[in-house]
């Protein structure tokens, strides 16, 4: 049986990358989907190349606003009459992403793109689920929010660590409610947010870290356990990538 079958899942970031292949994942397990993202010509081409039909919604969104991100879960819940499972994907970097050249407003966008994204959305969903008794929450975090590494930048670290936070204090406040809460911490992914990086990748590099259908796999995994199995962390890396 699909693990999925007859699930309603939302994925922010579902553009791209990771979002896209959890949301092609989600779909051959029976689920429909509703992907998320600020780009509406690239949500459109990913639904084109999925090919699902009524199985799947985009809706154009940034997340960084609360009442977008209200409004797409709204949309969910209107199309599909309730939304089982909420993937909180979206994020972003930049190149100049040292302390010494951070600005407030670089500052600013990281944050709200990264951290309150994933509050606003989860704050949006949270009731329908709590009034279920019953809900998956997955937070696509880094990393990089385990991990203080210079890599990835002062407020992006700083914006994960937060939603690691985030997910960790929720799963522990729902513990009884039916809300289950995963943080999934990926390591090195070949995805498009790698051109933010201030010295490019090597085609070599690139063959040997994650690929966006692995991370997929982790989301699936701790979404589709049942109601009884909480993963509330999962760090998933490239064999090649240290972790201390």
């Amino acid at each position: 049986m699909s693990k999925l079958a007859n699930k309603v899942a939302v994925v922010t970031g579902g553009g791209s990358g990771v979002g896209k292949a959890t949301a092609a994942l989600f779909l051959s397990e029976g689920a429909k989907v509703v992907i998320a993202g600020r780009d509406a010509a690239k949500l459109t081409a990913v639904a084109q190349e999925l090919n699902a039909g009524a199985a799947l919604v985009t809706a154009p969104t940034d997340v960084t606003k609360p009442d977008q991100c209200a409004a797409l879960i709204a949309l969910a819940t209107t199309t599909f009459g309730r939304v089982d499972v909420l993937v909180n994907n979206a994020g972003t970097n930049i190149k100049d992403r040292t302390l010494r050249e951070l600005t407030p407003e670089s500052w600013d966008m990281m944050i709200r793109t990264n951290l309150d994204g994933a509050f606003y959305c989860t704050k949006a969903v949270l009731p329908q689920m709590l009034e279920r008794k019953d809900g998956v929450i997955v937070n696509v975090v880094s990393v990089a929010g385990k991990r203080a590494n210079p890599l990835g930048g002062a407020a992006y670290v700083a914006a994960k660590f937060g939603m690691g936070g985030l997910g960790l204090v929720l799963s522990n406040e729902e513990k009884d409610s039916g809300v289950r809460v995963s943080n999934v911490y990926p390591g090195e992914i070949d995805t498009p947010i790698l051109a933010a990086r201030p010295r490019p990748v090597t085609e070599e590099q690139r063959s040997v870290i994650l690929k966006p259908e692995d991370v997929a796999e982790a989301v699936l995994f701790v979404a589709g356990l049942p109601p009884r199995v909480s993963i509330p962390e999962l760090v998933i890396k490239p064999t090649v990538q240290m972790y201390w």
